[in-house]
């Protein structure tokens, strides 16, 4: 039974799901189109509105593809799919599969073909975000009054404030940098070596190559692509290795 993960059942599960999400965006934006009248907003800063919001989604629909496409190798592509039309992001999701896969003796590189491990890492993607969707509605607002009186005490709170921030992001990026540098799976599948350092190098040289040409050309729009530009940068990189470096070098691992 190979075939499970792309099923009409799972087809269906999907289209339920993405259905009622996107009945509930057109329902808020009738709403929103509605009170933006009543408060006395002109229909052309409205339609601005839509047109710069359109535009400001289509970098992270990029991530979000490219996400879905590095998930699907093992996953197949509804999950993956499910997943990241409603609550999912990049960061979470291949965490998250490839750390369950890991414990099963898996790896992304390699697909399932087992519906029981297949059942344990969709559960893994779904328990862990479910808990911001209880936790959030039921303490947000005390949490969000007690930081907010944190960080506007005193200038020095603030500065605490951003540098937590700053490493709980960084902390995240060490975690993916050090997998690629000195990564090891179950089964040898997807270990650190010659193909993770040069894609990661890839990825961090186009990053820092986009960020200056915004810099330097005050490119504002550019920004929100850098990131999903990178990844596929990274990604052509490793398609071309794979086609001119000898099958020795390419799959070269430190272990």
């Amino acid at each position: 039974m190979s075939d499970f993960k792309e099923s009409g059942f799972m087809y269906g599960i999907a289209l339920f799901v993405i259905g009622f999400v996107v009945i509930e965006s057109v329902f808020f934006i009738l709403k929103a189109w509605k009170r933006g009248k009543e408060i006395g907003l002109t229909k052309e800063t409205m339609k601005n509105t839509v047109y710069s919001s359109i535009l400001f989604t289509i970098a992270p629909a990029v991530s979000i593809l490219t996400t879905v496409i590095v998930l699907a190798s093992a996953l197949g592509i509804v999950l993956p799919w499910i997943r990241l039309s409603v609550i999912g992001n990049l960061a979470y999701e291949t965490v998250a599969s490839q750390t369950m896969l890991e414990v099963l003796g898996s790896s992304l590189n390699k697909e399932i073909t087992d519906p029981a491990q297949f059942g344990a890492v969709a559960w893994v993607m779904t328990i862990g975000t479910s808990f911001a969707l209880i936790l959030v509605p039921l303490f947000c607002k005390t949490i969000q009054k007690k930081v907010g009186k944190a960080v506007h005490k005193s200038e020095s709170s603030s500065k605490t404030a951003d540098i937590v921030s700053a490493a709980a992001f960084i902390g995240i990026i060490a975690a993916f940098i050090a997998r690629a540098i000195y990564g090891k799976t179950t089964d040898g599948i997807g270990d650190a070596g010659f193909m993770s350092v040069c894609t990661l190098v890839t990825a961090v040289a186009v990053s820092l190559l986009l960020e200056q040409l915004c810099l330097k050309f005050n490119l504002k729009k550019l920004e929100p692509f850098a990131m999903p530009l990178s990844m596929f940068a990274a990604m052509g990189m490793a398609v071309v290795l794979n086609l001119v470096v000898p099958e020795q070098v390419a799959g070269f691992t430190w272990w």
